[in-house]
């Protein structure tokens, strides 16, 4: 498992509504750039809204990985914050809260469907 730096978190989940194709598997083709910057800009969105906020720098997907025989996408992203001592601590057990809170119970990100028990954030 990747354990991230300090000031790094990751965040792990399934979608399954997006099929697994080779041209997600590249991280230079149009459809993995696409689909990056989307996903990257939910957990944007989703992370602005949360406990990690005033310190939160942003998310980056670095791999989209075949799920179910290529029925469902794995997204993994790496999160960024600043670590400052008068900041808030970096908790994963309510960044996991806050983000299935704001998925629905991770079942949703935009327009994405996500399988609920997918999710995995880990600092």
């Amino acid at each position: 498992a990747l354990s991230p730096g300090p000031g790094k978190f990751t965040v792990n989940f399934t979608i399954t509504n997006l099929h697994y194709s080779n041209s997600l598997r590249n991280p230079y083709s149009a459809k993995f750039s696409a689909t990056a910057r989307v996903l990257s800009a939910l957990l944007d969105r989703a992370l602005k809204n949360s406990s990690v906020s005033p310190v939160y720098t942003g998310c980056t997907v670095v791999a989209l990985r075949p799920k179910k025989k290529r029925d469902d996408t794995g997204v993994d992203a790496i999160c960024s914050y600043r670590d400052e001592p008068s900041g808030p601590k970096f908790s994963r057990v309510t960044v996991y809260r806050e983000l299935s809170n704001m998925t629905n119970g991770i079942t949703k990100l935009g327009h994405y469907s996500l399988n609920s028990q997918s999710l995995y954030v880990n600092g």
